[in-house]
């Protein structure tokens, strides 16, 4: 498969404080990635330097086209989606005008009708409420309309950030589910920030683990989750 992402010694900053310390990994195109590690390791920081929300050093490729330095629009528009940890939908709109304001700078009206079609199949609940205001859904479906959101954007690659963040098991299940969906039936790409790693490692093909900043473990997510010593020491469980 050809490789959709690569990151080479990636150093990112906040002001003069240095959180990555050259971290380099890669994600193969239709692959599922995770990104593992305690709180403060840098798996989050990874996300937004992708994005071009923080000052960072070293090279990010997507589809061979180096990122670093664009406006986080402009990185957008190549195809990468994010959806941060918090869910971040505007909580004043309903759904359908958190859907709308997704696909604001598409043309294509016929495909977004369709694209919206294709997320009320996934989340069906988001359909039932597509006139309710988006702040007053539940925790659950609140990141099923983040999720939707980032898929309005046609993405071909998703960044997910802590998606079982407070939520149920039932609920984090059920999500998780519908991702390994959306992954094999439209192979858009995913990279996942999350605290559970054995949840992580059941969804992704490939793993990398943090601590303060650097790579210190890769391999298949199947090895890294059989390997008893690493499970220990780096994922608490």
């Amino acid at each position: 498969m050809s490789v959709l992402l690569a990151v080479k010694d990636l150093a990112a900053f906040y002001g003069p404080s240095r959180a990555l310390q050259g971290v380099s990994f890669e994600l193969v195109q239709g692959g599922i990635t995770a990104l593992l590690g305690a709180n403060g390791a840098g798996k989050t920081t990874t996300l937004r330097a992708i994005c071009g929300m923080v000052r960072t050093e070293g090279s990010i490729l997507f589809e061979g086209r180096a990122v670093n330095g664009r406006a986080t629009e402009s990185i957008v528009r190549l195809g990468v989606a994010h959806v941060p940890e918090g869910r971040g939908t505007f909580t004043a709109l309903s759904v359908e005008e958190n859907l709308r304001v997704a696909a604001y700078t598409r043309r294509d009206r016929s495909a977004v009708r369709q694209d919206m079609d294709m997320v009320f199949a996934y989340f069906p609940r988001l359909k039932e409420r597509l006139q309710q205001q988006a702040g007053t859904l539940s925790g659950g479906e609140q990141q099923m309309l983040a999720i939707s959101r980032a898929l309005m954007l046609r993405p071909r690659l998703m960044l997910l950030d802590e998606p079982s963040f407070g939520l149920a098991p039932l609920i984090v299940q059920e999500i998780f589910r519908i991702m390994r969906r959306i992954n094999e039936e439209t192979k858009v790409s995913l990279l996942l920030v999350e605290q559970n790693a054995a949840l992580a490692l059941d969804l992704a093909d490939q793993a990398y683990v943090l601590e303060t900043g650097r790579v210190v473990m890769s391999g298949d997510a199947a090895s890294i989750k059989n390997n008893e010593q690493i499970r220990r020491s780096y994922l608490g469980y």
